[in-house]
């Protein structure tokens, strides 16, 4: 992954992420998250009886956006993703839960469970290093953590 993307979404806090309801609906929420560079992974925290876990639970393609914390209008930089939430202890990082509450160490106190989102595409624009500036990075196998 390009380090332009990995720097900017390691210093934001929050995403918005799409999902699909059970009429097949977008339902959109918003998260607190904690990016793992390495496996290319977002945790976040949840409860399993809000409206967004249930549909996670049955369809757990997402999509979602990354925005800086501070928008600054001249140098507008953005990230848009599409991934999968990984539902099999087995193949999530064994470390999610403890990298989320490092990140937010007030979460601790707040009931619910860290999911994790595997990212599989990214498409950035980022201003900064040029007008209209994209920078795209894709998993080479969006299944290798599946099999």
């Amino acid at each position: 992954m390009n380090k332009i993307i990995t720097e900017f979404i390691e210093k934001q806090k929050c995403a918005s992420v799409c999902c699909l309801d059970e009429k097949n609906d977008p339902y959109c929420f918003n998260i607190f998250y904690a990016f793992d560079k390495t496996e290319r992974r977002l945790y976040f925290k949840s409860s399993h009886n809000s409206n967004h876990a249930q549909y996670l639970l049955k369809n757990k393609t997402i999509a979602g956006t990354i925005l800086p914390d501070k928008l600054n209008l001249f140098a507008i930089r953005g990230v848009q993703f599409t991934g999968h939430v990984i539902d099999n202890p087995d193949l999530v990082h064994h470390h999610a839960a403890e990298e989320y509450h490092k990140k937010f160490p007030f979460a601790l106190a707040m009931p619910g469970e860290v999911w994790t989102i595997q990212l599989e595409t990214i498409k950035m624009t980022d201003n900064t290093v040029g007008i209209g500036k994209k920078i795209s990075w894709q998993r080479e196998n969006l299944y290798e953590d599946i099999c």
